[in-house]
């Protein structure tokens, strides 16, 4: 182990076995690493947004044991925003100073492609200075395989109707074997990450995810890093890495064994020891709860996403998340726990220190 604990303080790239070897190592040792990593990045700087989540239908053709959101699986309660909805939700949260809105759905088949495009071009219109951050690579897929288009067609479409960045949603684990148990027919990785490579070839940015705590192992984890470490290599167009802490309630995953606080914080840091050509990690306090987020920081995670506002996919898998959080107590929690809040925009770019 001193070998690798050598390497990581030299600042060298670490291979697959050596990633899952760090698992072995004690937390401490894992959280000093990380937070050198983090805090020759980015010192004392933990950064946020001001933003909106808005999730506009929950009805899916897909069938993704670990979901608790989709209307064809357990909830019976299927809805579909109108458009004018949707611009309600904006018009409000515009008037609270929000900079970004969040916008992801399930696969409804029943809607027809314009209802996904020509609300943000609605959004564009009526509110310009928002940014738009919307569709997962799996939508793309979906409407792709839908309406019988290419992936350059549905990403041109996205850019024309006013997207301007993509979140990281949809790439859950990698491993296909792992992905076929929890997610049959679903986006794959291969088209996850070719998706984003057309993205990042645009010269636009995304984030990347991973949903871990479920039935994956640890070499599956360090496996989904170094593919993403690959793809960023290569485009350079990933803002941020966000780990997904599996959320196991109103789902058919089943786990009866839950991720202790320990694990979810090596998986943090071992993502910024292994992802090091990626700007940012990302602590995302809906899934990890805000007191881990916190912690986190202290693991090499140097971003807690934002207020959201509202949050509909993961609070119905038991998350603490459907009402957002205020700003002024966001604000206060990153600087009781030491770190100096800065609020940015969707693409990093600082806006206010606090």
């Amino acid at each position: 182990m001193k070998t690798i604990i050598d390497k990581v303080e030299k600042g060298q790239r670490l291979g697959f076995e050596e990633g899952v070897r760090l698992y072995d190592l004690d937390l401490f040792t894992l959280g000093r690493l990380a937070n050198e990593i983090r805090t020759r990045m980015w010192g004392n700087k933990s950064f946020f947004n001001i933003n909106r989540h808005i999730n506009p239908t929950n009805v899916c053709k897909d069938v993704c044991k670990f979901c608790a959101f989709s209307a064809s699986r357990k909830n019976p309660n299927q809805y579909t925003m109108s458009h004018e909805e949707i611009l309600k939700i904006v018009e409000e949260a515009d008037g609270r100073g929000v900079k970004e809105v969040h916008i992801v759905s399930a696969h409804n088949p029943n809607t027809g492609l314009e209802w996904y495009m020509e609300i943000f071009s609605k959004i564009k219109a009526a509110f310009p200075h928002i940014h738009i951050k919307a569709l997962t690579a799996a939508e793309i897929n979906f409407l792709a395989e839908a309406y019988d288009l290419s992936y350059d067609e549905v990403i041109d479409r996205m850019i024309d109707y006013g997207v301007d960045s993509m979140p990281g949603g949809g790439a859950e684990i990698f491993d296909e074997k792992v992905r076929d148990y929890i997610c049959k027919g679903k986006v794959t990785s291969d088209q996850w990450i070719d998706i984003h490579r057309r993205w990042h070839q645009r010269g636009r940015e995304s984030n990347a995810t991973m949903l871990f705590g479920h039935v994956e192992e640890k070499q599956h984890r360090i496996d989904h890093m170094l593919r993403l470490r690959d793809l960023q290599d290569e485009t350079g167009g990933f803002n941020s890495f966000i780990p997904l802490v599996y959320q196991r309630e109103n789902n058919f995953l089943n786990v009866e064994k839950f991720l202790s606080s320990q694990e979810i914080l090596k998986t943090m840091a071992i993502s910024r020891i292994m992802l090091d050509n990626f700007p940012h990690i990302k602590a995302y306090w809906v899934t990890s709860t805000v007191n881990l987020a916190l912690v986190s920081q202290e693991f090499g995670a140097d971003d807690l996403d934002g207020t959201i506002e509202r949050e509909s996919i993961n609070s119905a898998a038991g998350a603490g998340s459907a009402h957002g959080m205020q700003l002024d107590a966001f604000v206060s929690l990153i600087k009781n726990s030491g770190y100096t809040p800065v609020e940015r925009d969707s693409l990093y770019h600082e806006l206010k220190v606090w």
